[in-house]
């Protein structure tokens, strides 16, 4: 089910009224039902992979019942291994499997040796790595004696399908969201009004921004050996707000309604277009799954410590991993080695922390220092996109080609006028409501109530005469 659908618009408010209204006075029939609104929004794409999301469920919840009776180190290793090989397990049969025998009969055929062999019709189900990292956060934590084991399936079940953020995040930790469902949840207006604005703006973000962006987008990339090396480079341009107005949309949608039914989910988004280098903007964007890589793999292999050649392979692991994850394809592999290039002078050289505070934190406008090294962080980062957004390789490399040459210079084909105003009109937004953890979370709450409604209802307005049809979010397919 989509968040921008008309199914959705019709689902939220049932499950909303039977919450508050009916569920209410009952902490397991409330956690009962977020299971069960959480499986018929998931089965609602396709029912047959439910089957995925309650054994991962009960595996997880099974071993975290062994772990917390194991004392003996080595049985809590292999607990914990198997935890880690199921659920990765599924995730590589289903994302990876084609990928990999493909790349297989490629290189055997290499040395003189065709091999026969067919790769499978799989459908990879929505969201799974996204679950699959949510859950595995669990097991881990068990076994770090970070968490008690929760002995209340619905609870855990609840926590593994929790359908704001099944599909796509953000992906929560279990010492976070496990907890709230052990606690009675209260209707706060002012949360759920709150709630309520952060779903406004993620469907702006991902109606009005990126959907209109995935229109130029798509028709550049896709035609690109026809256009001017400017048309191209408003392409990439054009992409990295799409792919940024739909991801980090989504993520305002999924915290927003999470807050209608009284939880708290973590920040994914912190504005990473104002970054000033590569390191803050990885510490601004997917904030979720930036932190996990950190906590569950980057410092574990050990971190930032050790010799400058362990230092150089942790960050090559962590974002090339990163790149995998994406997809099973070899441009996420190049997005995250680039990736790891950009941020790898940063950390050697110790400026990798130079900036935690937003730009221009009590000033309305950032210096011209500032400003340069936001707009080189930005086409550093374009850049890279163009292999996230490539079919192939190939693909990447010849829409580079085509923007280095005389007619990066000229005036580009295509003229998006509308979208470029939505564009000016966006930036301006985030911009003056960077500080705070979403662009219109405070802002205008000194205006003057017309003004301010006015402002909500032309959002609305904006919505509807700019939406496209129902698109799936980016991430559906990750």
């Amino acid at each position: 089910m989509l968040f921008n659908s008309i199914d959705f618009a019709i689902f939220l408010p049932i499950v909303f009224l039977l919450y508050w209204f009916v569920t209410n006075k009952n902490l397991k029939l409330q956690n009962l039902l977020i299971v069960i609104a959480s499986y018929v929004f998931y089965g609602w794409w396709d029912w047959r992979f439910l089957s995925l999301i309650v054994f991962s469920t009960l595996v997880d919840y099974t071993i975290g019942i062994y772990l917390g009776k194991e004392t003996k180190t080595s049985k809590r290793k292999i607990l914990l291994w198997i935890s880690i090989l199921v659920n990765l397990g599924f995730l590589a049969f289903f994302k990876y499997y084609n990928f990999f025998l493909d790349n297989f009969i490629t290189a055997y055929s290499f040395f003189g040796h065709p091999l026969d062999a067919r790769s499978l019709n799989i459908i990879l189900p929505v969201g799974i790595s996204f679950y699959t990292f949510q859950t595995l956060s669990y097991s881990i934590d068990v076994y770090r004696n970070k968490l008690e084991p929760t002995k209340n399936l619905i609870a855990f079940g609840a926590f593994v399908s929790f359908f704001p953020q099944l599909v796509a995040g953000p992906i929560e930790r279990a010492t976070n969201l496990l907890p709230q469902f052990y606690k009675k949840r209260t209707f706060v207006y002012h949360n759920a009004v709150n709630g309520l604005r952060q779903i406004l703006w993620g469907l702006f973000k991902k109606m009005v921004i990126a959907d209109n962006c995935a229109t130029v987008v798509n028709t550049i990339f896709d035609n690109h050996q026809d256009y001017s090396g400017s048309t191209l480079v408003l392409g990439a341009v054009f992409f990295a707000f799409q792919i940024y107005g739909d991801f980090s949309g989504y993520s305002d949608i999924a915290i927003g309604t999470a807050r209608l039914f009284g939880f708290n989910l973590m920040q994914n988004f912190a504005f990473p277009y104002f970054s000033r280098d590569m390191a803050e903007f990885w510490r601004r964007w997917h904030i979720s799954l930036s932190t996990w890589f950190r906590d569950y793999l980057y410092i574990p292999l050990g971190g930032s410590r050790g010799s400058k050649t362990k230092v150089i392979r942790n960050v090559f692991i962590i974002f090339i991993v990163s790149g995998f994850l994406h997809g099973a394809n070899w441009t996420f592999i190049v997005w995250g080695l680039l990736n790891a290039i950009y941020f790898l002078p940063l950390l050697l050289t110790n400026n990798n922390r130079n900036h935690l505070e937003i730009v221009a934190l009590n000033k309305k406008w950032p210096s011209l220092k500032s400003l340069l090294l936001i707009v080189l962080t930005f086409g550093l980062t374009t850049l890279a996109w163009i292999f996230f957004r490539a079919e192939t390789i190939t693909h990447a490399f010849l829409y580079i080609k085509g923007v280095f040459n005389k007619s990066l210079l000229s005036i580009p084909e295509v003229r998006p006028t509308n979208v470029l105003i939505l564009l000016v009109v966006f930036i301006g937004i985030e911009w003056l409501g960077r500080r705070d953890e979403y662009a219109i979370e405070t802002l205008g709450f000194k205006w003057k109530r017309p003004i301010r409604l006015g402002f909500y209802y032309a959002l609305v307005i904006l919505i509807l005469l700019f939406s496209r049809n129902e698109k799936t979010f980016i991430y559906f397919q990750f």
